[in-house]
């Protein structure tokens, strides 16, 4: 388990306002405990659970790799039909909404024709709404991103068709 979804993991407890959570895997032992509403903070505790001698399985994981090097190398048909397309991405690292606000209709749709200037969506930073302007005319062809879903920097937000 890496720091990302460690960090994965603090989000989707404190928004499923569970009070503690532990989960134990071979190597890493987690406990997240939040507070009530007169305590915001998250408590995270990652403990190392000490391991044996290691196993000798060296054959084992370049074998692994190599199949996973391979597959990667390998474009999948469904990239080569989204070569045509332009993607969206985000700007910044924040959380996605496809609305203004829960009871407004969505930005756009899959269908929806957009102009250069057009907000294709908003992007939550720090309690500061960041309004998405398309760079590009055409037509949404995929939503790539689940509504109030968080997002990274450079992640792909929608497929667009220039033609």
């Amino acid at each position: 388990m890496d720091l990302k979804d460690i960090q994965n993991l603090i989000k989707f407890v404190a928004k499923s306002g569970a009070s503690e959570v532990k989960l134990e895997t071979e190597d890493v032992k987690i406990t997240i405990k939040t507070g009530g509403d007169e305590k915001t903070e998250t408590q995270t505790y990652v403990q190392q659970i000490p391991m044996g001698a290691p196993i000798a399985q060296a054959p084992v994981a370049p074998v692994q790799q190599q199949v996973l090097e391979t597959e990667a190398a390998k474009p999948s048909a469904s990239d080569e039909e989204n070569s045509k397309y332009i993607t969206v991405k985000s700007p910044i690292i924040g959380t996605f909404y496809r609305k203004p606000s829960p009871d407004k209709p969505n930005f756009v749709e899959v269908g929806t024709e957009i102009s250069v200037g057009d907000t294709v969506c908003v992007i939550e930073a720090m309690k500061l709404f960041n309004e998405i302007e398309s760079e590009i005319s055409g037509k949404i062809v995929k939503v790539l991103v689940d509504d109030s879903s968080p997002v990274e920097f450079d992640q792909p937000l929608f497929l667009v068709d220039p033609s």
